[in-house]
């Protein structure tokens, strides 16, 4: 049944793909992202942002008007993401799919887009391979590796010698796990021991408990947020861990806003790495903040920056081209664009499609009363590594 869908979705392209998307008065944006269920938060950080660039640049673009169409696929579900980018770009006329804050889905629809031959803009998924699944594919978040591998190196040049690894085990731990171990070892680190936990109600006291036995440097952790940092800062302050002495490193989700509310004071000295915060000090972040808080009454978060940029991303191919909405003007058109962020100065790579940034490394603090990251180092023009390693 599945294989006669995709053969009458491929007929059905023949006769509607072959049409001029440069001969519409409209262009057809569908959003495809986990609105409801376990990842509706991350979903409406993102389209929040993507909402408020709509409403600061206008829904006109090069004489084009810019009509948003949105598709929940409820959680992790390939299949569904799948089908709803068949259904928007045959049944709803979709000229550029975007969203995608999960890798499953995204791999999935990359599929469609190669097929269809159709602009997609990956606003947060950041397993390493998306981009290489279809030629039509540009991101605007980061990668895993560009963060993790960017913080071993950098411990291992910044006084940690020896380092504990400790993550989910699932893709994006494991993930994480390699590239902080590679760029930790490649800079002259060594790595002393490593864990992986399960992805639901891990012990996170026996964890740590075995990692500061091994007496490292630093233990490096990987969760994927959610109520677990909460545990984790239990964790660390039951065994005893000074922060001043033994460094607690890891990436953004360690240590998100919310996080650090649950965590407290046993947060405090733990250093992560991330592309954006929203305390980011530069002009174009503070109106950013506030412009999302008036709007929101919250702060933009990391998922907030993917899909402001990829909005901006979206409406600057679209001005390149005039309003040529085909999948090839507008891919071509993505190649090597470059602009200023609130996350700071950000590329898209014209051999990868993938984004090249500056990746920034935080400390938390006390600020006030407040526990915030506090940016105290970074590492500009960052690009994936594993695309790097493999022009070699």
């Amino acid at each position: 049944m599945r294989s006669l869908l995709y053969g009458l979705f491929s007929a059905a392209l023949a006769l509607l793909v072959t049409g001029s998307a440069d001969a519409q008065d409209t262009v057809k944006v569908g959003l495809i992202i986990s609105y409801s269920g376990q990842f509706a938060d991350t979903a409406a950080q993102m389209d929040n942002a993507v909402k408020l660039y709509v409403k600061q640049h206008g829904d006109t673009v090069a004489g084009k008007k810019l009509e948003f169409i949105r598709k929940d696929t409820g959680g992790i579900a390939p299949d569904v993401a799948k089908r709803l980018a068949q259904e928007l770009i045959v049944r709803d006329h979709a000229d550029i799919i975007a969203g995608f804050a999960l890798t499953p889905n995204a791999l999935a629809a990359a599929d469609v887009s190669a097929e269809a031959k159709k602009f997609m803009v990956v606003m947060n998924a950041a397993t390493s391979i998306i981009t290489t699944k279809s030629p039509y594919i540009a991101r605007t978040s980061v990668t895993t590796p560009m963060l993790n591998q960017t913080l071993g190196a950098w411990a291992a040049k910044h006084g940690i010698k020896t380092a504990y690894t400790m993550v989910s085990d699932y893709g994006p731990g494991i993930d994480a796990e390699g590239a902080f171990q590679t760029g930790f070892k490649e800079a002259g680190g060594e790595i002393v021991g490593s864990v992986r936990f399960p992805v639901a109600n891990p012990d996170f006291s026996a964890f740590v408990q075995r990692a500061k036995d091994t007496n490292p440097d630093a233990i490096f952790i990987w969760i994927p947020g959610g109520a677990q940092p909460g545990a984790v800062g239990k964790a660390l302050a039951e065994r005893g861990i000074d922060t001043s002495k033994l460094k607690v490193l890891g990436q953004d989700a360690l240590t998100f806003e919310s996080a650090l509310k649950s965590m407290g004071d046993a947060a405090l000295g733990i250093i992560t790495v991330s592309n954006y915060d929203y305390n980011h000090n530069s002009p174009l972040n503070r109106e950013f903040v506030k412009a999302y808080n008036d709007e929101f009454h919250r702060n933009p978060d990391i998922y907030s920056a993917g899909g402001y940029d990829g909005a901006h991303l979206i409406y600057e191919a679209l001005k390149k081209t005039n309003g040529n909405a085909d999948g090839d003007a507008l891919i071509a058109a993505a190649k090597g664009m470059s602009w200023e962020s609130p996350r700071g100065p950000m590329m898209i790579d014209p051999e990868t499609r993938d984004v090249v940034e500056t990746v920034y490394i935080r400390r938390v603090e006390k600020v006030g009363n407040e526990l915030v990251n506090v940016e105290f180092d970074k590492v500009e023009n960052v690009k994936d590594p594993v695309k790097e390693r493999m022009k070699k």
